[in-house]
């Protein structure tokens, strides 16, 4: 007799052969039972899986738990062998179809249910068995038959076996029937990412990568794109009535699920949770972006920068869900949201009801024509997926802005009455006849109402009267760097030559146009008209304050960016004061904040 620790104890009941590269305890214990060694059967694996598949010496769930972790522990040693001829692929793909087949069969073949079992750590280990199995199955179909689409009912040859594919529920971005890459999300980690949101069950839980290039607006077609790496789930079922004739096919079904859409399917009869990840196309997404280095080139206007807004979905369109648009601020991209994103899709009630679209637009426009432009791109977004406006996506929107997004969301559920035409026409000393002409020409950019759909807004360190930052030395730099499109400084000239009111300036003649960064001065006569806008009645709307001066009056603190005063907006429903930064949207109170807003926004008796 020895003694064991606890820790051991554990390691030696739970460690098998993917934690530890050696066969489990249990998976020892049977093939003892059986007068089989586990290294010899290592050694000779054909005659140890012949002994547990004819042996009457194990009941059904010792030997098909100990079957599936025999052909798992063989599919492992031929993936370190590296095989490279078609033989040794089709050896390497029946290796896992006969552990994911053996622990299927296990699951739901045997005299006990998975319920039965629910506190036992066999059937967590021969879970994993079928899940792994099925990934690495699946992501070798994918790369035998890449670029191949097999049609309806076709069957695929692997090996021995016989595999259809069915893959009507998985929806790819831009109506693409097969995705450029297929990525286990299991193979994934990443850096920023506070959470990995996932969810036990069973299948394999994959990443369908539909694009090669995804920061590139200009590469659309249209000003809205479906996530180009949607979530998928995997699942291998196998024909047959009994546990003879599942464990006698050779033949399976590989079916693809929407874990947004799903959190549990039938599998020979009964119910089993789906598993899920909820943050590895979201991740993988920001990863291969490249938002980080664009995003200066964006503010400067260079030609690597983007020239429109677009839309990004984070998710494929649902019409049942409620949308969360979110607008990041100044020489910032998606990238912004990184963390809130993330939490929000990783809150259960908020995944079911909510689904996100990012705005990136080009952050050195001025606001009016920003503001005009989000609009034409969320209308267009809005009319393609629901052209009748009647889908639960198309109400009860919550907007939410960080920033200069946060200006724009303001403005996005604001009406800008007569506000700005009084002011031009009082500037210009405009009669009838020119005040008339400047309507027909620049209405689309001083003249709008409250975005339909939205009923709440979030605010998120917003500068709506501007910021005395706009105004130093660097601010004032970075603005002369700014290069705007022809087009924006063409219209601008135009409307600053309308309203010369002397006419003395000649048509030629330059004229200053106000970028982005000019925009959020607390001297531009733009953010201190549009900050006299009455926001819609129907709207309800927040305020997320940063306050990164301790020891002085909120009225006159800031976040080192934004004063209090500018950020502060009366008439709001709520308004967090956070000991943070200008970022403070990444802090974990911001976040709780949010996430409190957004179940506000589910209850209907809410204010």
């Amino acid at each position: 007799m020895s003694s064991v620790s606890t820790q051991d104890y554990i390691a030696q009941r739970r460690g098998d052969v993917l934690t530890t590269g050696r066969l489990s305890a249990s998976a020892r214990e049977a093939m003892a039972v059986l007068g089989l060694n586990a290294p010899d059967c290592r050694k000779d694996h054909d005659t140890c899986i012949q002994a547990l598949t004819a042996t009457e010496g194990l009941d059904s769930e010792r030997r098909l738990a100990t079957l599936s972790e025999a052909w798992l522990a063989d599919a492992l040693a031929i993936e370190k062998q590296r095989p490279v001829g078609q033989q040794d692929r089709d050896r390497l793909l029946d290796a896992y179809l006969q552990t994911a087949r053996a622990a299927y069969a296990y699951l739901f073949f045997t005299p006990r249910s998975p319920s039965d079992r629910a506190f036992e750590d066999r059937q967590t280990q021969v879970r994993d068995y079928y899940n792994y199995a099925v990934q690495q199955a699946v992501t070798r179909l994918f790369e035998q038959y890449r670029g191949r689409s097999p049609g309806p009912g076709e069957k695929v040859a692997a090996g021995p076996w016989q595999v259809l594919g069915e893959m009507s529920e998985v929806k790819l971005a831009e109506g693409r029937r097969l995705p450029h890459e297929l990525v286990p999300a299991s193979t994934l980690t990443f850096q920023g990412l506070r959470s990995m949101y996932r969810r036990d069950g069973f299948g394999a839980e994959l990443v369908a990568v539909t694009a090669r290039r995804v920061n590139d607006a200009d590469t659309f077609k249209t000003p809205f794109s479906e996530t180009p790496f949607p979530a998928v789930t995997a699942i291998l079922s196998f024909p047959g009535d009994t546990l003879e004739q599942v464990m006698a096919t050779r033949e399976a079904t590989l079916t693809g699920y929407d874990p947004y859409k799903r959190d549990a399917v039938q599998l020979a009869g009964t119910k089993v949770p789906l598993a899920a990840n909820f943050t590895s196309g979201y991740g993988l997404w920001l990863a291969r972006s490249g938002f980080a280095t664009q995003a200066l080139r964006n503010v400067l206007g260079s030609e690597e920068g983007i020239a429109a807004p677009h839309v990004y979905l984070l998710q494929p369109y649902d019409p049942d869900r409620r949308t969360i648009i979110m607008l990041h601020g100044l020489a910032s991209s998606p990238e912004a949201w990184i963390n809130m994103a993330n939490e929000v899709l990783g809150d259960e009630t908020l995944r079911q009801h909510y689904q996100i679209w990012q705005v990136y637009y080009p952050t050195n426009a001025p606001l009016a024509t920003n503001n005009r432009a989000i609009r034409e791109a969320l209308s267009e977004t809005m009319a393609h997926f629901d052209p009748a406006g009647g889908a639960q996506a198309s109400r009860d929107i919550v907007v939410i802005g960080h920033s200069m997004g946060g200006v724009l969301s303001r403005l996005l559920v604001s009406s800008s009455g007569t506000v700005l035409w009084d002011a031009l026409r009082d500037r210009g000393r405009l009669d009838d006849k020119r005040l008339e002409q400047a309507r027909e020409e620049f209405a689309p950019i001083l003249s709008f109402d409250a975005f339909p759909g939205i009923t709440r807004a979030v605010f998120i360190a917003a500068p709506h009267r501007g910021t005395p930052f706009a105004e130093n030395t660097l601010s004032r730099w970075l603005s002369n760097l700014i290069t705007l499109p022809a087009a924006v400084v063409r219209q601008f000239a135009k409307l600053n030559r309308l309203a010369d009111a002397d006419g003395a300036s000649p048509p030629e003649s330059p004229a200053r146009v106000p970028n982005g960064v000019d925009n959020l001065s607390e001297k531009d006569p733009y953010v201190l008209l549009t900050g006299r806008m009455p926001i819609s009645p129907s709207v309800r709307y927040h305020s997320i304050i940063a306050n990164d001066t301790p020891g002085v009056p909120l009225a006159e603190s800031d976040d080192g960016l934004v004063p209090y005063r500018s950020a502060h907006l009366e008439g709001a429903q709520s308004e967090k004061v956070i000991p943070y930064s200008h970022s403070v949207q990444e802090t974990p109170e911001a976040i709780l904040e949010l996430r409190r807003i957004l179940k506000l926004q589910l209850d209907p008796q809410a204010p």
